[in-house]
């Protein structure tokens, strides 16, 4: 039975609060996703002597020692959910920068729990991570010091990546996202017109001078350059689509070439030269709305109706390109759970 939470320590350490059904090996998961160096140092099977507690290390600085029990009393006095009979202590440094911007998007609330200062270097690390864990799980995190209890919404990480070895040309992605939302479009950017209608009437710098044989050898020579260029056109590296989903805004999907993956993925060896992006966002009439920390009602119900459709999507292109998926926290989704 796991050891009972002094409230003591909540002074000094910010805790993630969990329901009783998140196991620890789900934790482990959540941090080898984001820290390269995660282990256990105490196992769940030999947990420390000293605290009868299990102790994972989140980084050089940062442990992540539990679970606690969290007595009715304890949750009572901290302010924390019902449902959050486990606690896991993050100890590490309290290193604080400016104190926050009153107009700064706000999406994870760590302007409310450090008034004073954000936190910087490892502890804003370990913390965005507790929120983000938080946000996967179900669960809330308390911050030491100012005792803001953060519950942030698992219904807000809408938008998808899709990670992979194989390159879609910009007409088989909008055939494959199509399957999932017809009204997908390309956008390739805006092509190119021409010069503007004044263009030559000028000499360009340099040319002046020049004696009209001169001249037309360098006409000449820009001619064959731009045939090469349309004969052997650069090979596109990035590419979108978009649907119009009316009063919901956009869903977009972007698609790059890129040479780092986040760090779940780094040890799988068709990521070692890089991948392929497929990222699929949703992005609202109003983008500043996606900084709020709790957002308006009707935001909300536009978030509802296009998450099935990023899930749709994302689906389809998994299942033309396999590879893996991860959220906005950078932790792998299993297409099942899509």
């Amino acid at each position: 039975m796991p050891v009972p939470l002094d409230s003591g320590a909540t002074e000094t350490a910010h805790v993630l609060v969990l329901a009783e059904d998140v196991l620890p090996e789900e934790l482990e998961v959540l941090a080898t996703s984001r820290f390269t160096a995660a282990h256990w140092e105490h196992p769940p099977a030999a947990p420390d002597p000293r605290t009868r507690v299990p102790s994972l290390r989140l980084s050089r600085l940062s442990t992540l020692d539990g679970p606690y029990r969290m007595d009715r009393d304890v949750r009572a006095r901290l302010g924390l959910p019902a449902a959050g009979v486990q606690g896991y202590l993050l100890r590490g440094p309290h290193e604080r920068g400016e104190a926050p911007w009153p107009e700064a998007g706000d999406r994870d609330g760590l302007g409310r729990a450090f008034p004073d200062g954000l936190p910087v270097r490892d502890e804003l690390r370990t913390v965005t991570w507790l929120v983000a864990a938080a946000r996967r799980l179900g669960g809330a995190v308390r911050v030491a010091g100012s005792g803001v209890v953060l519950v942030p919404d698992p219904t807000q990480a809408v938008d998808l990546t899709v990670w992979s070895d194989i390159w879609l040309d910009p007409q088989a992605c909008l055939v494959v996202v199509r399957q999932a939302l017809p009204r997908a479009q390309l956008d390739l950017g805006r092509d190119w017109a021409g010069p503007p209608p004044e263009a030559g009437r000028v000499p360009a710098q340099g040319t002046q001078d020049m004696d009209p044989e001169e001249r037309a050898a360098l006409h000449v020579a820009a001619e064959e350059r731009d045939l090469q260029v349309l004969a052997h056109p650069a090979h596109r590296s990035s590419y979108g689509l978009l649907a119009d989903l009316d009063a919901d805004g956009m869903l977009a999907v972007g698609v790059e070439a890129v040479e780092e993956v986040p760090v779940v993925l780094a040890g799988v060896p068709w990521t070692e030269g890089g991948a392929i992006a497929y990222r699929v966002t949703w992005e609202p009439d109003d983008l500043a709305v996606l900084g709020q920390e709790r957002p308006a009602v009707e935001h909300r119900v536009a978030r509802s109706r296009t998450a099935p459709l990023v899930n749709a999507v994302t689906r389809a292109l998994h299942t033309a390109v396999a590879g893996e998926i991860t959220d906005m926290m950078d932790f792998v989704v299993d297409p099942a759970d899509l």
